[in-house]
């Protein structure tokens, strides 16, 4: 067989999957046959998932169905309670994380993966991310509600108020838009450990970890950080200018795969517009991306540099008040409805995934 030297593997295609189409050259981004701009409009958290695990969008009994298999397994068993607790205060959100899902691999967790052990790791992760978040604040971790649906029963854990529903809403359709991307560098770790008939905790800790590097899962604190250091709407552009000039990226602006208007960027704005006007942030936010897209065409012509995912993350996040430090995590929370996906298609036609490389040393004398 003919060896093809790809540095990184791009532009190799390692597998066929029926989950998602991304399109970065004209901006399209398709989940089993339905735009994801459009699923984050007008459904839900728990429908999309139902979507990606069954192939087709719920009816009103399968969505009760799954809706109440999700909220009896967000209980965390005590001994990964435990395990969390037992970690150092210094120890990130992340890596804390990786530790809690680690610990749910018990037995009866073999290959191949079964779609109650998807639910059940589905609903922990947001008990995992509010538990240790409690810990840290030195505060007692709030149980999960039942009457609540996912993000909003993740929103209640995280901050112990009634969520606003127009901050579920918005949080909503960006776990939904993250929630699968094709093969990217996370979900590739996690194909490949599934390839090898490991369980599945064993695969989705494997791309929690992938997650974890800041070129996969860091940008949106990024963008934060940006927008903080303008401050105010009459500052945007004079801040902007001085970025560009002195040749400085603006965070959030442009994507690796994207080369026009990202998708998700789109329909995050479509649906987070509702805090325009009640969030002053969120109003600054829309502000630098209408300035940032003018002055990129102005500087960088033909470049074609909108603002991706991260950036609306960032003011979706920011604004519903989560922290910087729960952006990752939260964008994990999402993704493991992916990562799960492609497990159990993995399992459906399996062969372990193990590229060559090309040695490049000494031979012996």
């Amino acid at each position: 067989m003919e060896k093809i030297l790809a540095i990184g593997l791009e532009g190799i295609v390692v597998a066929e999957s029926k989950l998602s189409l991304v399109d970065g050259l004209n901006g399209l981004l398709v989940y089993r046959g339905h735009w994801a701009r459009d699923l984050a409009i007008n459904n839900t958290f728990e429908e999309v998932a139902h979507l990606l695990w069954y192939g087709h969008l719920p009816s009103e009994q399968e969505l009760a169905e799954l809706d109440a298999k999700l909220k009896a397994e967000r209980e965390l068993p005590a001994h990964v309670k435990a395990i969390i607790d037992s970690l150092p205060a210094d120890v990130d959100l992340m890596s804390a994380l990786r530790t809690g899902v680690s610990a749910l691999g018990t037995p009866g967790h073999d290959w191949p993966p079964t779609m109650d052990q998807v639910i059940s790791l589905t609903a922990k992760v947001p008990t995992i991310i509010a538990h240790r978040v409690a810990r840290v604040e030195g505060r007692e971790p709030l149980a999960p509600r039942t009457d609540l649906g996912h993000t909003a029963n993740y929103l209640y854990m995280l901050k112990g108020t009634e969520p606003n529903p127009a901050h579920v809403r918005a949080l909503d359709a960006y776990l939904i838009l993250t929630q699968e991307h094709g093969m990217n560098a996370s979900t590739f770790t996690c194909r490949v450990v599934s390839s090898t008939r490991s369980d599945l905790v064993s695969a989705v800790t494997a791309a929690i970890g992938a997650l974890k590097g800041p070129l996969h899962g860091g940008a949106p604190s990024e963008v934060t950080e940006m927008i903080e250091a303008i401050g105010t709407k009459e500052n945007a552009e004079p801040w902007l200018r001085g970025a560009l000039e002195r040749g400085e990226r603006l965070m959030g602006f442009g994507h690796r795969v994207y080369k026009t208007i990202d998708p998700r960027a789109t329909a995050l704005r479509v649906v987070a517009s509702s805090l325009t006007g009640e969030d002053p942030w969120f109003d600054l936010a829309t502000h630098i991306e209408d300035l940032g897209v003018k002055l990129l065409d102005e500087y960088k012509p033909g470049r074609k540099l909108y603002p991706n995912v991260e950036f609306y993350a960032a003011a979706v996040m920011r604004a519903v008040g989560l922290d910087d430090s729960i952006f990752s995590p939260t964008f994990a929370m999402s993704r493991t409805v992916g990562w799960c996906a492609h497990a159990l298609e993995q399992a459906e036609n399996n062969r372990i995934i193990r590229p060559g490389s090309e040695y490049t040393g000494p031979m012996p004398e």
